[in-house]
Parts: structure tokens; C-alpha cells; sequence
């Protein structure tokens, strides 16, 4: 069969699948190997300098191509990629929180676990300058 050399992005695995299906060979490219045979001229970068550059670089006899993905495999990195993104947001609000409370100087050390214990009693205590609308918001968020 034909070979057929693609960039490795974001939809090439699902292309690379469906070209193996019709007998052809595709050859997925990770970009930096690309880059390098990639002119830029006055044109710049558009679609006529990249098929060029993926073109010559798959001439090469020493390039190393992806390995294509199934579908299996791509639904584990969706998994992990889902998990390490929530991970990311949930610290990034346990900061937010932390942080806006200590303007209020409520403070709280690090973790989840500590401001979970420790917020319930902080948005319940009357004595703190916490308003209270930001009470109410802050209830609502954690």
C-alpha cells in the first residue's frame, strides 16, 4: 500500500486508523522531528511549507515514526489526562479559597483535607470579619 506521512496532532491516531482500514501505511511524525525541514520563507508557515517538511522528513531513512494508538489505548490516556486536569483545578481552587480567606486573616494550612476540617467552623464563627455574602459563596464552593 500507499504510504501516507501526518504530523502526530491531536486527530492523527483516529486518520492513521481509518487510512490502515483502506490498506494504505500511514506514518505518524512527531512534530519536532518536522520543524527542522520546515522553510520558512516569505511565506511563513501554511500548509504547502508543512506537507513539504513532513514529506522530507519521512524520506529520511533514520526517522523515527509514533506508534499508532487504538482506540483502547487512546481512552486510558483520555482517562488520565481527565483525572490529572481535576487534580489541577481542585488545587487550583483550594488555593483560591485559601487565599481569599487569608485576606479576611483566616488562614489555613495546605491540603484538602486541612481546609475541608477547618472550613465549616471558620464560615460558622461570627466573630471573623468574613461577610456575608462570602460566606454564602464560599459555602457553596467547597
Amino acid at each position: 500500500g500507499c504510504v501516507v506521512a501526518m504530523e502526530a496532532c491531536s486527530g492523527a491516531h483516529h486518520w492513521a486508523r481509518r487510512l490502515q482500514r483502506l490498506g494504505l501505511q500511514p506514518r505518524l511524525i512527531a512534530p519536532h522531528f518536522v520543524t527542522p525541514y520546515r522553510m520558512e520563507g516569505k511565506g511563513g508557515k501554511n500548509d504547502a511549507t508543512d506537507a513539504a517538511a513532513i514529506c522530507e522528513a519521512a524520506s529520511r531513512p533514520k526517522m523515527r515514526f509514533v506508534a499508532i494508538k487504538s482506540c483502547a489505548q487512546q481512552g486510558v490516556l483520555c482517562v488520565h489526562r481527565l483525572r490529572e486536569a481535576y487534580k489541577e483545578e481542585r488545587t487550583a481552587c483550594i488555593n483560591r479559597i485559601r487565599g481569599l480567606l487569608s485576606e479576611f486573616g483566616l488562614v489555613f494550612p495546605l491540603g484538602p483535607s486541612a481546609l475541608r476540617a477547618q472550613l465549616g467552623d471558620a464560615l460558622e464563627d461570627a466573630s471573623n470579619e468574613l461577610p456575608g455574602c462570602a460566606r454564602l459563596g464560599l459555602d457553596r464552593a467547597f
